[in-house]
């Protein structure tokens, strides 16, 4: 898991505390905060999932690919 995934559901969980508490207190201020700290989180999780994905087809890529020349080398020395 990509660490901007972690930090980005902690900073989702840590907006949605403070946008309650204002919610609570009557602090208009702290909602705001409170949800703007869950746009970025959700951004930076989201961010880190394209990551996570993009990492995932460049290793199955690269498995296929040793798998390919292999299979080459193999079909190589039957010849």
């Amino acid at each position: 898991m990509d660490k901007n995934r972690a930090e980005g559901k902690m900073k989702d969980i840590k907006g949605r505390v403070k946008r309650q508490v204002g919610e609570w207190t009557d602090d208009s201020e702290l909602q705001s905060e409170g949800t703007m700290d869950q746009a970025e989180g959700k951004v930076q999780n989201a961010w880190g999932k394209v990551k996570d994905a993009a990492r995932d087809v460049a290793d199955e890529t690269r498995r296929d690919q040793d798998r390919d020349s292999d299979i080459r080398k193999k079909d190589d020395r039957a010849a």
